[in-house]
C-alpha cells in the first residue's frame, strides 16, 4: 500500500508539473498574424479621355448691352421720362433726381446717342404746343449738358400734343402727358 500511495503521489506530481507547463506554453505562446488578405486581379480599365469642354467666356454687362438691337434697349426703357407743370417747360426738382439718373447711364455707355421727344397735353392750339414740347426738350438736354452730357450725343424733336401717352381728357391724363420721353438711336 505504501507503494501505491508513492506512486499515486508521484503521479500527482507529474500530473501537476505538466498541467503548469502547459498555462506557461499558453501564456508564452504567440498567435500567428491573419494570412493576408487575398488580393484579386482588377481586369485591366481602358483608360478613356474625357471631352475637352470649352467654357464660353462670361461677358461683360456693356457686352451684352451691346449685343442687344436698339428695340430691344428701348423696351428696357433704361432712361426715364420727366414730367412738366401745365404751360412750363422748366426742370422740375423731382425730374432733376430723375435726370440725375440719367446722365450716369451715359456716361457709362458714351457712345450712345439719344433724341429727346417734349410733349404737351391737348390743351392749347397744335402751333403753341409744338414750340412748347420744342422748349421742353431743350430744357432737358441743356440739363443732361450741365450734368458733363455732351450736347453732340443728344438730338430733340417736338409731338406737341399729337402722341399722348394716356388719350384720356381729364387732369390726371394731361399731367402724364406733360413730358420729355427718351429714345435710344444709336449705339
Amino acid at each position: 500500500m505504501k507503494k501505491a500511495i508513492i506512486f499515486s503521489l508521484a503521479f500527482l506530481m507529474v500530473f501537476a508539473a505538466l498541467s503548469s507547463c502547459r498555462g506557461r506554453a499558453r501564456v508564452e505562446e504567440v498567435t500567428p498574424p491573419p494570412p493576408p488578405p487575398e488580393v484579386e486581379e482588377q481586369p485591366e480599365v481602358e483608360k478613356v479621355e474625357e471631352p475637352v469642354i470649352v467654357k464660353e467666356p462670361e461677358l461683360t454687362e456693356e457686352e451684352i448691352f451691346m449685343s442687344k438691337t436698339l428695340e430691344e434697349i428701348n423696351l428696357e426703357a433704361p432712361l426715364q421720362m420727366i414730367h412738366f407743370d401745365y404751360d412750363k417747360y422748366f426742370i422740375r426738382d423731382d425730374a432733376k433726381f430723375v435726370l440725375e439718373a440719367n446722365a450716369d447711364w451715359l456716361k457709362k455707355y458714351d457712345a450712345i446717342v439719344i433724341l429727346i421727344e417734349g410733349h404737351c397735353d391737348e390743351r392749347g392750339t397744335e402751333e403753341y404746343n409744338l414750340a412748347l414740347g420744342e422748349k421742353r426738350a431743350k430744357s432737358t438736354l441743356d440739363y443732361l449738358a450741365s450734368l458733363g452730357i455732351s450736347a453732340d450725343r443728344i438730338r430733340t424733336i417736338s409731338y406737341g400734343k399729337s402722341v399722348p401717352l394716356d388719350p384720356e381728357h381729364n387732369e390726371i391724363s394731361w399731367q402724364k402727358n406733360r413730358r420729355a420721353q427718351f429714345l435710344i438711336i444709336r449705339k
